[in-house]
């Protein structure tokens, strides 16, 4: 790329989910079907901060973390390797990531004018620009502290198949704080009717995995949190909602990104096929280069909004 070029971020990161789609890995499933845990746990954090990854950076990160096979999802910048007392090995490749820059602008009417507040003084109105964060994981790094080298442990398949009780507890919990009934019916589709308000899930025994049922139903809870007496999402609130449609296939990509997220802070290591959906959200993505982004802003929203559910709930009680 040349100097003068601007980088098009929006374009660069729906091309890089778009190839890995394209090839059989969805960002937002792979990273925790592997054979062990990662150090710092399945989100993806920074090193020096210790802070998790959030939204897009969340998929970009999980994303690196399975095409290059790294055991750790902990990343840092090249100066924050220097600061922990180490350094990029010679040679590695960053991993793209975005960070957005608050920035103000003066405000204008329709016609391009000038706003004024009571005093005279301009209205300013606050932007947001995407910018590239460059990031290496810690398996890219000599010299840093040795916690960064921990050995994966191995997680057996029966493990990843079960979900602890405290798991179980929360996430029901988390429905019934959310105020949408629960339907087990013995059918084959697990789904979430807007105009009733109710998720209708196939019963427990039908799952391969107990993991698989509880993913499942977090993926239901994500379409529930666009009800008009919530989020509102125009995925849940329209009228037409025919698979296929775009609004109905954005709608899913909401839910798979949200259910994934809420797998990933749970711990629940289930599967939800959606495989069907996938032409679709190619489309999406090919013909709106920030389809995705809002897609996981909703995902990031939802999912906060049912995590804080049960937070709100226990301060209630004390």
């Amino acid at each position: 790329m040349k100097n003068n070029e601007k980088r098009d971020l929006y374009q660069e990161v729906t091309d890089k989910v778009i190839a890995a789609i394209e090839k059989g890995t969805s960002p937002w499933q792979k990273p925790w079907r592997s054979a062990g845990t990662h150090p710092g746990g399945i989100f993806p954090s920074n090193a020096l901060t210790t802070k998790n990854y959030s939204g897009m950076n969340v998929l970009l990160l999980w994303l690196s973390a399975e095409e290059q096979g790294f055991q750790s999802n902990i990343w840092l910048t090249f100066r924050q390797a220097l600061t922990l007392g180490g350094s990029v090995r010679k040679g590695e490749t960053s991993t793209l990531a975005v960070i957005y820059k608050p920035f103000k602008v003066r405000a204008e009417d329709k016609e391009g004018n000038p706003l004024f507040d009571a005093e005279g003084k301009p209205l300013m109105v606050e932007r947001s620009m995407l910018k590239a964060n460059p990031l290496f994981n810690v398996a890219q790094c000599d010299g840093l502290p040795e916690r960064f080298s921990e050995t994966v442990e191995v997680i057996t398949e029966e493990e990843k198949a079960s979900v602890d009780a405290d798991i179980c507890n929360q996430v029901t919990a988390m429905w019934q704080a959310s105020g949408v009934s629960v339907n087990f019916v013995r059918q084959d589709q697990a789904f979430y009717s807007a105009s009733k308000d109710r998720i209708v899930m196939p019963t427990a025994e039908q799952f391969f995995t107990e993991a698989d049922y509880w993913s499942t139903l977090l993926h239901e809870m994500v379409h529930s949190t666009g009800h008009a007496t919530r989020m509102n999402r125009e995925g849940i609130t329209a009228l037409s909602r025919r698979f296929g449609d775009p609004v109905y296939s954005f709608e899913e990509l909401v839910a798979e990104m949200g259910s994934a997220f809420l797998c990933a802070q749970l711990g629940v290591l289930g599967h939800v096929n959606h495989e069907s959906y996938i032409e679709h959200w190619l489309k999406i993505m090919k013909e709106d280069k920030r389809a995705l982004f809002r897609a996981c802003r909703q995902a990031r929203e939802a999912s906060e909004y049912l995590l804080n559910l049960t937070v709100s709930d226990s301060a209630k009680a004390a």
